[in-house]
């Protein structure tokens, strides 16, 4: 079986679980340290020749993550395609049930055990209304229907925005103070936010800085993503007054 991955965290996914099928990946795919295959391209601008030299039996993808011209140029030239959708934690483990068994994968992986018990433990602490920040210049937030959102939910932290019309609005800064949020959510991912770069714009609303990849990235990491989040969550940190 040979399998190219446009998605960081179907990469790890498979590469932990099945070693030796993955023949290519993306320029963003960080995870397993280590992981030694062809790279080709980013998630948005992959190099679709450079796949189809590889003669892969399958390509996995995310519908949100890939963009469609570039999935349906790798269908034009012959190859099978599978396109995932994670916009929740239950669809989550759906999907790389799946994934993993197109890649052959013929026996559950026990960290896919380990992360639904791990979720299945949790119990929200106290109800918490936050904005999720995932950009800025402009600044966007966590909108509806989101697998980041679905999992500070499971933790007691409502997103403000979890209504809007929109998955990833660009809402102005002084609409997002003016929100009524609690809390600011800072992941280090997509844009990197820092101690130094980001609850400064939030005068002394409590900042907290999460792990993007426990926040947004599905696959072996989310076994330890309730705890790991949920100490974030406890400590957060405050912008100058």
């Amino acid at each position: 079986m040979r399998v190219v991955s446009l998605v960081p965290s179907l990469t790890e996914a498979v590469a932990v679980t099945a070693p030796g099928v993955l023949a290519g990946a993306t320029n963003w795919c960080t995870h397993p340290a280590g992981l030694d295959v062809t790279r080709i391209g980013g998630t948005k601008n992959p190099d679709v020749a450079a796949i189809v030299a590889l003669r892969p039996d399958l390509v996995i993808a995310n519908e949100e993550e890939n963009r469609p011209p570039d999935l349906a140029a790798l269908r034009a030239a012959g190859l099978d395609v599978l396109v995932t959708e994670i916009r929740g934690l239950d669809q989550a483990f759906t999907e790389l049930d799946r994934v993993l068994r197109a890649c052959a994968v013929r026996t559950r992986p026990r960290w896919l055990d380990e992360a639904e018990a791990a979720w299945a433990a949790v119990a929200p602490d106290a109800y918490r209304k936050a904005v999720v920040p995932i950009w800025r210049r402009p600044w966007m937030v966590l909108g509806r229907d989101t697998f980041a959102g679905d999992l500070l939910a499971r933790l007691g932290v409502t997103n403000v925005y979890a209504d809007h019309a929109e998955r990833y609005p660009r809402i102005p800064l002084d609409e997002l103070r003016a929100s009524g949020a609690d809390l600011v959510v800072l992941p280090d991912e997509p844009y990197r936010f820092t101690a130094d770069d980001g609850p400064e714009a939030f005068g002394a609303l409590p900042a907290a800085l999460v792990d993007g990849r426990h926040l947004t990235w599905y696959g072996p990491s989310l076994g330890q993503a309730p705890e790991a989040l949920r100490a974030a969550l406890r400590r957060p940190v405050r912008g100058p007054s």
